[in-house]
């Protein structure tokens, strides 16, 4: 479809979308299947190096569409209202796997299951309370954009990302750390559930990282989109939220 086209029916058009959902709904179980079922790890890395790159790049491109919109500016006012409707429909991707863990650790005969290890207590308090403060952080800088301190709001959005970058290196060196004591996804039922979930998570905190660097390089120029922060803003209050769910299901119950 032509720009001229795309204007002229009022909606603007996208190749981000299919190139994200190639990646997480094909490459990526794909990638499970050969590992899992096949016992193919050659080919689970190969779709994984595929699949990956795939949702890198459509992050990428999707924010970047997102901030400019100046090709479509009167579509600038519904990314608020937008990502209410997705946080409800990624809420609603999450509900179905604590379900699932809930179940199962509810019907099991014991709990933990054998090879199973103690989880640590004070490194997931620690990486509470960073991520709890990023989400004031990122708070107090949509204030300061209110107020017209262009120049406040960029440093305390710096401060959320390096908070939110923090969060991800510990949640790596959490998993490092279990890998060694031999506790993996494929340990037991515990693992692979613990492990989805928290994945599932740190995803969502790499893409909210993402945004946040889609705010500041235009806010560096210059140019800063109100409706746009105070999307992204809301999208990592809800990453904060659902981490008190993960926390405390997965490491102090």
């Amino acid at each position: 479809m032509s720009d001229h086209a795309a204007h002229a029916h009022g909606a603007p058009t996208t190749p981000w979308p299919l190139v994200v959902s190639i990646g997480i709904l094909f490459f990526i179980p794909l990638a499970f299947i050969f590992k899992f079922v096949n016992h193919n790890p050659f080919g689970a890395v190969l779709c994984l190096g595929v699949g990956a790159p795939l949702i890198i790049m459509g992050v990428i491109g999707w924010v970047r569409e997102a901030i400019g919109g100046a090709e479509f500016p009167e579509m600038r006012g519904l990314g608020f209202g937008a990502m209410g409707w997705f946080i409800l429909a990624e809420a609603l991707i999450f509900l179905p796997t604590f379900a699932t863990y809930w179940v199962m650790r509810l019907n099991a005969p014991e709990w933990p299951p054998a090879g199973s290890i103690d989880m640590p207590k004070l490194l997931p308090a620690i990486m509470t309370v960073i991520l709890v403060s990023s989400s004031f952080t990122i708070h107090f800088a949509e204030e300061k954009l209110d107020k017209g301190d262009e120049a406040g709001f960029k440093k305390l959005l710096m401060i959320t990302m390096a908070l939110g970058l923090t969060f991800l290196c510990m949640s790596f060196y959490e998993w490092n750390h279990l890998f060694h004591e031999g506790f993996t996804i494929s340990t037991n039922i515990f693992s692979s559930v613990f492990f989805s979930i928290t994945g599932l998570h740190a995803s969502h905190v790499f893409v909210g990282l993402g945004i946040f660097v889609a705010m500041l390089i235009p806010a560096m120029n210059g140019t800063i989109n109100h409706v746009f922060v105070r999307t992204g803003s809301l999208y990592w209050h809800f990453v904060d939220i659902i981490w008190f769910f993960v926390v405390s299901q997965m490491y102090y119950w």
